[in-house]
């Protein structure tokens, strides 16, 4: 049997690549079959997924889908190869998501645990500041630069890793204080706020990725 769970009848499913129909095989009736069939078609025309939704939910292309009972309706959209600045602006995103909800769940943390154990909450918090920063550094300066009458993404790498620097040795004094309240606070006041500017920042810069995309496709690039 190639369908499993996450199956519906094959003629119930709508599929669409681009916001074009596609025609489904008869075997194609699970969210991961039919994810695969869409893979191959874009493959073909030398480009990748970059969303996939169900029914309008959108799933996470990083991991295998995880959808019960029936659905109706997938749609799917592409980037070519050459465009890989989606990918890793997506890839910044959820480093910033899952760093904050770790920073979020510490800030409560270290209130009912003592100093020694709350130091070390944040120190293993702490190198993770840095990822999405790092995966934004391999952006090509198209996106932001001189052109664009901004600051090159090297400037900008620079300035948000000496901020990181700083917002750790804020919290690093919080934590020689020996209250894990100032800690708590320091977490929610220094930290939360970084992320979320930061959040804001590469989500603009997906926005303009994705307006140029839909543009391509528009005039013919799939």
């Amino acid at each position: 049997m190639c369908d499993n769970l996450d199956s519906a009848p094959h003629s119930a499913i709508e599929a669409t690549l681009d916001g074009l129909p596609v025609d489904l095989p008869s075997e194609r009736s699970s969210v991961n079959a039919v994810r695969s069939f869409l893979e191959i078609l874009a493959l073909e025309k030398q480009r990748v997924l970059h969303s996939l939704s169900v029914d309008g939910e959108p799933l996470n292309l990083t991991s295998p889908a995880v959808h019960r009972g029936n659905f109706s309706r997938i749609e799917a959209g592409t980037i070519s190869l050459e465009d890989t600045s989606v990918l890793l602006l997506d890839t910044a995103l959820r480093q910033i998501k899952q760093v904050r909800g770790c920073i979020e769940s510490a800030v409560a943390l270290v209130l009912i645990n003592d100093m020694r154990t709350a130091r070390e909450i944040w120190w293993n918090l702490a190198s993770q500041l840095k990822e999405p920063v790092l995966t934004l550094s391999l952006l090509p300066d198209h996106l932001c630069g001189p052109a664009n009458g901004r600051a090159s993404l090297a400037q900008l790498r620079k300035w948000q890793l000496e901020q990181i620097a700083v917002i750790i040795s804020i919290i690093d004094l919080a934590c020689c204080s020996g209250d894990t309240l100032k800690l708590s606070d320091a977490l929610e006041t220094r930290v939360l706020p970084w992320l979320q500017k930061l959040s804001e920042l590469t989500a603009l810069w997906r926005e303009t990725e994705m307006a140029g995309l839909r543009l391509g496709i528009k005039h013919g690039a799939f």
